[in-house]
Formats: C-alpha cells, sequence, structure tokens
C-alpha cells in the first residue's frame, strides 16, 4: 500500500458509547485506504481525560481528529464539542460530530459550538460502513489536517 501522502498513520478519538457503533467505525477504518490508529473512549468525561492527558491517558498521543457522538451518558457530545473548542491548546483539533441525530436543533447547535463537520450516522450496517470510508476518504485524502504536536519542526 502506498502512503506517500501520509508518512505516518492518521491519529483518531473515537468517541462513542455504543459499542456496536465503535465496532463498525473500527472495522470501516480498518478497511480503508489509509493507516490509521484509532482511540476510543466510551464517554465525554474519558474524551477529556484523553485529549487533556490525564490519568490513565497520561502517555496518549494527541489525536489528528476526534469522531464525537453526541448522544452520550455523562457529558454529553455538545458539552465535549464546547470544552474542545474553548481550549486554546484543542481547539485547532478537527471534530466530526458522527451521530444518529437528525434534528435541526443538534445540528445548529454542533456548527455553532464549531463542529468542522455534522454527518448522520445511517441505521443500515453497509452504509454506515459506506459513511466512514467517505469520512475518511476526505479527511485524510482531500483535507490538509493541522500538525498535532507530535511532529513540530
Amino acid at each position: 500500500m502506498n502512503n506517500s501522502e501520509h508518512p505516518r498513520p492518521v491519529d483518531i478519538l473515537l468517541v462513542e458509547d455504543n459499542k456496536g457503533d465503535a465496532l463498525l467505525a473500527m472495522e470501516a477504518l480498518k478497511q480503508g485506504k489509509i493507516k490509521n490508529n484509532l482511540n476510543w473512549v466510551k464517554n465525554g468525561i474519558e474524551a477529556m481525560q484523553y485529549l487533556k492527558n490525564e490519568g490513565k491517558f497520561k502517555d496518549v498521543i494527541r489525536p489528528d481528529i476526534i469522531f464525537l457522538d453526541l448522544n452520550m451518558p455523562l457529558k454529553d457530545g455538545l458539552q465535549v464539542l464546547a470544552e474542545i473548542k474553548g481550549d486554546e491548546a484543542l481547539r485547532r483539533i478537527p471534530v466530526v460530530i458522527l451521530t444518529v441525530s437528525k434534528a435541526e436543533e443538534d445540528i445548529l447547535k454542533s456548527y455553532d459550538l464549531h463542529a468542522n463537520c455534522f454527518v448522520t450516522k445511517p441505521l443500515d450496517l453497509e452504509q454506515f460502513m459506506v459513511v466512514v470510508k467517505s469520512i475518511e476518504e476526505f479527511w485524510f485524502s482531500i483535507v490538509k489536517l493541522p500538525p498535532n504536536g507530535k511532529n513540530s519542526h
């Protein structure tokens, strides 16, 4: 596999409380064209600990991109998004909202909080795989991601 445009794997943080959806996303990204390191956390509290290198996440690498579910226990995706985009050290990390919600209110709130895009998860398995692969194609082949700090020159 020629990955000349991506000399290193893309680091992805998946914030998803639904194990089935997380496994589907992992499988779709594994089958994709771009080498990636996918890390999965199950709620918003873990997401912020991960991003701030706290507790069990003290040695993790800052992600290049975040896939964020909205409907989660403990701290929902909008709260996480607000924290990320309100933090000078984290705000440049692109955040893709990946949720079952189609509510206009959720879409508007997400963009008001500076989400980079909003994608509704299809309920159909094949369509879900297509959506994740499309996200991968766009964000990792077309978009230029900001440096995540580990390769600063």
